[in-house]
């Protein structure tokens, strides 16, 4: 039997129905606090950054309020920072990157820099450890007009409303082992196609975009991360998740074609982080400083293009 045969909703060879969609809600379960992880992790911040709400889920919007950080002293001469987190909520270290940078870097950085950072995309995901929100929609494939995730749409909203070019965006995510016992199964299910690859690369790897690559730019983070965490090899076709290699340890994806966070943004310099935290060689720290350093390396490279 398959893995799309294998998945326990719906019938094999159709579409969900809503009724297959209700059905796959109703086994999800609180297992982790946004309040607590998050929320409570921001607030001792505030006297440092503004910190504000930029909208909340409607399926419980007091229980998800949603929340960006911006330095102070904001300029619109400086060049503008975008870091997001947890667009997929299961993708811990990406949430928590995000706050480690607030909390150990960003205010380094703020003196050239207008740095804004929304850490929690999807706090639903996060306390449940989903990729996709309520609906069954994936947050990172909807970055794209009448967005069919609430999450994504409040997030574009917000960032336009700054009306900034935003020189860089750094999407911070995670490809984890349940990317197969789980999520491929459950989006083939849910969509009733097949999924051939099944790989899980070992190591940390970069996204990029395809119309705009920023090779050195993707470079310069590979080569800082490649001192915190070891950089994810091509498989025996050489290639990582079935894109061929743009360079070692990245690949390139048509970003807003595709409706993904880092492509909704029009910036100027872009990459999606990749961190493996089921790897024998890391742990949950490691994974987290590997984000913290792929922000900071890519500001560092955009410190010398300015020199």
């Amino acid at each position: 039997m398959d893995r799309e045969q294998a998945y326990q909703i719906g019938t094999s060879g159709q579409k969900w129905t809503s009724e297959d969609k209700a059905a796959w809600l109703a086994k999800q379960t609180i297992v982790r606090t946004y309040q607590q992880e998050v929320l409570d992790k921001l607030a001792p911040l505030r006297q440092y950054f503004d910190i504000e709400q930029y909208g909340a889920l409607s399926y419980e919007p007091t229980r998800y309020p949603l929340f960006i950080v911006k330095t102070r002293n904001w300029d619109n001469s400086k060049p503008t920072v975008l870091v997001t987190g947890g667009v997929h909520g299961y993708e811990t270290s990406g949430v928590q990157g995000a706050i480690r940078f607030i909390e150990t870097q960003a205010q380094h950085y703020s003196s050239q820099f207008n740095i804004v950072v929304a850490p929690c995309v999807s706090p639903w995901g996060y306390e449940t450890i989903n990729r996709w929100n309520p609906n069954a929609v994936d947050p990172n494939r909807s970055f794209v007009e009448n967005s069919p995730a609430e999450e994504s749409a409040a997030l574009m909203q917000c960032i336009a409303k700054l009306d900034v070019q935003i020189t860089a965006h750094i999407d911070l995510h995670e490809t984890t082992d349940t990317d197969n016992s789980e999520f491929r199964p459950a989006l083939a299910a849910r969509d009733a196609v097949v999924h051939d690859n099944w790989n899980i690369p070992d190591g940390f790897y970069l996204v990029g975009d395809t119309l705009n690559p920023n090779t050195e730019f993707q470079t310069h983070i590979i080569n800082a991360v490649s001192g915190v965490t070891h950089i994810a090899p091509a498989d025996d076709s050489g290639r990582i998740i079935g894109e061929k290699l743009a360079q070692f340890g990245v690949i390139n994806y048509a970003t807003k074609a595709l409706g993904l966070c880092s492509g909704f943004s029009d910036c100027i310099y872009g990459t999606t982080t990749e961190v493996y935290p089921d790897s024998p060689l890391v742990d949950d720290e490691n994974c987290i400083k590997a984000q913290v350093m792929a922000i900071t390396s890519g500001l560092d490279y955009l410190l010398k293009q300015n020199n």
